[in-house]
């Protein structure tokens, strides 16, 4: 039977379309972004008579995108590295015990993964307001660590399996511990799977806007979706600047676009190690 060539294959090809898409889309809402709003309806396609930098000056003060983004970073980090702290040593102890109680214990949390959001929303704002965390960035933190930790704890099970258990024989014969095994042979072991992780989370959380709209809702404790959504809504209501919409969207985006750009290769090989073994 005749192959078909690599480069041909119908599979590839859908995915460069996608990708081409995506491209497209992304530069013309950049291109957009420096033409006026009158510009933007005559030629949507095509490039600025004029390149407005002010929209982008205009659009990062009065969305007031410096303290929400860093308000943003610090949530995000936090968060981070509260699922990585939580979901690694149980990820691991998951991995390793072989009693009755690992297998459903595992399952418990995969189960986590198909819980929607939007069915705890109500019972998780009570919870957070009768302990005062409402109107914080503590309790935003708790709450993306809270829903952070079924896909990590799944997807950190996964990749500790995947690691030889010689190494932790040798370390037991050394009389290391077992936590000494995980914190010293372990846990560097799967760093390539920590990195994935930790990029997978600030991806995720960095432009998350329900949870974000729901507990914090003082405008001083406003993160970048936030910041952004109170933007369009002055648009809608003070006048048409579009140009200076597609500037914040452009200022949200671009960021996580950059930490994709840099760190991708980790994602793709942290996915690849804990899904191959």
């Amino acid at each position: 039977m005749a192959t078909v060539p690599v480069r041909l294959r119908p599979g590839r090809l859908l995915v460069w379309l996608v990708v081409a898409f995506d491209l497209l889309v992304l530069l013309w809402l950049v291109l957009s972004s420096f033409k006026s709003a009158g510009e933007i309806f005559a030629g949507p396609f095509g490039l600025p008579a004029d390149w407005r930098l002010d929209n982008w000056a205009r659009a990062w003060e009065v969305s007031e995108f410096g303290p929400a983004i860093l308000r943003t970073v610090v949530v995000v980090a936090a968060t981070a590295l509260g699922t990585v702290v939580v979901a690694a040593p149980a990820a691991y102890a998951l991995s390793r015990l072989t009693t009755r109680t690992s297998g459903p214990l595992t399952t418990f949390f995969a189960m986590g993964l198909g819980v929607p959001i939007q069915a705890i929303m109500l019972p998780l704002f009570v919870a957070m307001s009768q302990l005062g965390l409402v109107n914080s960035l503590g309790g935003l933190i708790i709450v993306y660590v809270a829903t952070s930790i079924p896909f990590a704890v799944f997807f950190l099970t996964a990749f500790f399996r995947s690691l030889p258990g010689d190494l932790e024989e040798a370390a037991a014969l050394d009389g290391a511990g077992p936590l000494r095994t995980f914190w010293q042979i372990m846990l560097p072991l799967a760093r390539s799977g920590l990195v994935t992780l930790v990029i997978l989370n600030v991806i995720g959380h960095w432009s998350e806007g329900l949870l974000s709209l729901i507990f914090l809702q003082d405008p001083a404790q406003q993160t970048l979706p936030l910041a952004l959504l109170n933007f369009m809504t002055r648009v809608q209501y003070s006048g048409a600047d579009w140009g200076g919409l597609f500037a914040a969207i452009a200022i949200v985006i671009l960021p996580l676009l950059l930490v994709y750009l840099w760190l991708g290769r980790r994602i793709i090989e942290g996915m690849t190690l804990g899904s191959g073994k």
